[in-house]
């Protein structure tokens, strides 16, 4: 799938990276603070209550979601991915997403995928919920492809054995892909906790659904497979994961937390997992996600994107 851009940037407007294999993008979620702000208290279940019954209340940050292209231009980003939850009360707003698409346009931006969550478990054992959650995802698939995006990021999630959720999460991909297709969307699965965070397990899915509009998004940092309330007791070796994963990826997320003095993350030997990454012979979009506490959220993603770059260049 190639990008259809909001508006598409002259030669002299592309950065140094865009000129090669790789296009570096701005990751929605790496803003969740400034956008939902006090909403975040910490109490998800309330959070999740409110997103279902009152989505815009749930915006009580200093920033405007709705300003996402500008905020992205003004920090160096031709390319954005957008979150859902930011958007949830606009499912189904066409004069919405087409005000949103001239914002792009004036921005000289494109959206290159949207992130969707809270609308069901694609791996659902029970069919008939299954299938509601694949078309709880139609009308972000609509929305991707009004505004010229070209993929939409799910997740494979569902209860039971991890042979009967993969069994089930293919199954759930494959009729949502079979959509998708049609609109000339991609549809990527990211390693996001539960069986999904096991690289073995997600390119297992990958290899039963077999579809060339589905896809992985490996990201760096998501492969705890179980929580507890003291923090991740079962995680999976992220460079395996990435490896695994690689093959099948549409995109990939650059996750990040913790900078030292030399603007190398702390946690992650980002040249290494370039590396895989290069090796894979994957040739694509890069997304920043800053989650850390260490700074300001800008900070963190422009850290992101100094590091991006300098790992790229010396590849």
């Amino acid at each position: 799938m190639l990008f259809t851009a909001c508006n598409s940037s002259t030669e002299s407007e592309q950065t140094a990276e865009e000129t090669s294999d790789y296009k570096i993008s701005l990751a929605q979620w790496s803003l969740h603070k400034s956008f939902f702000g006090d909403a975040l208290n910490g109490n998800w279940a309330e959070f999740g209550r409110l997103l279902m019954e009152s989505p815009d209340s749930l915006l009580q940050g200093e920033l405007d979601p709705n300003d996402f292209p500008s905020i992205a231009k003004e920090m160096g980003f031709n390319t954005i991915e957008l979150v859902n939850t930011f958007y949830f009360s606009k499912a189904n707003d066409t004069e919405f997403w087409e005000g949103f698409k001239a914002k792009c346009d004036e921005a000289g931006v494109e959206v290159g995928l949207i992130m969707c969550d809270a609308l069901g478990n694609l791996g659902n054992a029970d069919s008939v919920e299954r299938m509601k959650t694949v078309e709880n995802h139609y009308p972000w698939i609509d929305i991707a492809a009004m505004l010229g995006a070209h993929t939409i990021r799910v997740n494979a999630a569902g209860e039971g054995t991890a042979e009967e959720v993969a069994t089930n999460a293919a199954d759930g991909l494959a009729k949502l892909a079979t959509y998708a297709a049609e609109k000339g969307i991609n549809v990527v699965v990211e390693n996001h906790g539960g069986y999904s965070s096991n690289g073995e397990w997600l390119a297992g899915v990958m290899e039963a659904v077999d579809m060339e509009n589905v896809g992985t998004l490996p990201d760096f940092g998501n492969f705890c497979i179980e929580r507890t309330p003291d923090g991740c007791a079962n995680e999976y070796d992220m460079y395996k994961g990435i490896t695994e994963l690689m093959p099948h990826a549409i995109g990939v997320s650059a996750k990040t937390h913790n900078f030292d003095e030399n603007g190398n993350e702390t946690d992650k030997d980002f040249v290494r997992i370039m590396n895989i990454v290069k090796d894979s012979g994957f040739k694509g979009t890069i997304g920043v996600e800053y989650e850390g506490n260490g700074m300001t959220e800008k900070e963190g993603i422009l850290a992101t994107k100094a590091l991006l770059e300098k790992v790229i260049a010396e590849l």
